[in-house]
């Protein structure tokens, strides 16, 4: 068995797969820091919950995006599963051809979700969009070229900033907004931050399209913690929400090829 662990900024997302296929999946919310102890503990103990013998764990793959919780990471899969886990970083076998100018500056868990589409659409020019702590844009060529991609405030943000920059706006659910015109407040900070991201993706999803593959119109997969959110807005041809997860696995056996 493979455990795949997504490390970002609001929450960890881990899954289990078992010749290929994903049997369980939890999330923990995530913080800038915790002992190798603490992460152990809770991986050993969500494993045992979910029906999966931490001691089956053969390998363990992880992307992180907070650099800060890396080395106890890599303590408590050391230590509470006897594994060595591999991080998803640059240098690593991915089957992509990284076109940004940097490569180093592309986030590892739009790495993974880029191996996790070419995989599922190969031979298709794809958009990856994220809806998590930022919504994030990958564009991928027919070729697996990464193109490069966008990065905007997520959701979640824009509703903090309103009730952290405001006298008087609170802070309210994040919710599908049916109508965009809001009776209240709490209705029109919903609207805006759901139609909103709608507008902007929509527009955005535009723009790449007219500039990467105006030639050959590519899939559009949405993915992240919000996904789902935004599945009747017809911005996407189908949400994968482990997409993180699947690439990740993915990765570990591109540079694993024993297993």
């Amino acid at each position: 068995m493979i455990l795949c662990l997504d490390v970002g900024n609001t929450t960890i997302h881990g899954g289990v797969y078992q010749q290929g296929e994903l049997v369980t999946q939890f999330r923990k919310m995530s913080r800038q820091h915790f002992s190798a102890d603490e992460a152990g503990l809770f991986f050993k103990s969500v494993l045992r919950e979910n029906g999966v013998d931490p001691g089956s764990i053969q390998g363990i793959s992880v992307c992180s995006v907070v650099p800060a919780v890396n080395h106890s990471l890599r303590g408590a899969c050391q230590k509470y599963l006897a594994t060595e886990p591999f991080f998803l970083k640059p240098g690593v076998k991915t089957g992509l051809k990284i076109k940004y100018r940097n490569p180093v500056e592309v986030g590892a868990d739009r790495i993974a979700n880029a191996i996790g589409a070419i995989h599922r659409f190969p031979d298709r020019n794809i958009i990856v969009i994220d809806f998590g702590t930022a919504t994030t844009f990958c564009a991928i060529s027919k070729d697996r070229d990464y193109l490069g991609g966008i990065i905007v405030p997520g959701v979640r943000i824009s509703m903090e900033a309103l009730e952290r920059e405001t006298a008087q706006l609170p802070a309210v659910e994040i919710t599908e907004a049916t109508q965009v015109i809001g009776k209240s407040t709490v209705e029109s900070i919903q609207s805006g931050l759901y139609h909103g991201q709608v507008g902007m993706v929509r527009e955005l999803i535009r723009g790449i399209t007219r500039e990467a593959f105006s030639d050959d119109p590519p899939v559009v997969i949405g993915t992240g913690g919000f996904s789902r959110l935004f599945e009747n807005a017809r911005l996407f041809e189908t949400v994968v929400p482990t997409l993180v997860l699947d690439g990740l696995r993915i990765a570990y056996e591109l540079n694993h090829t024993t297993l």
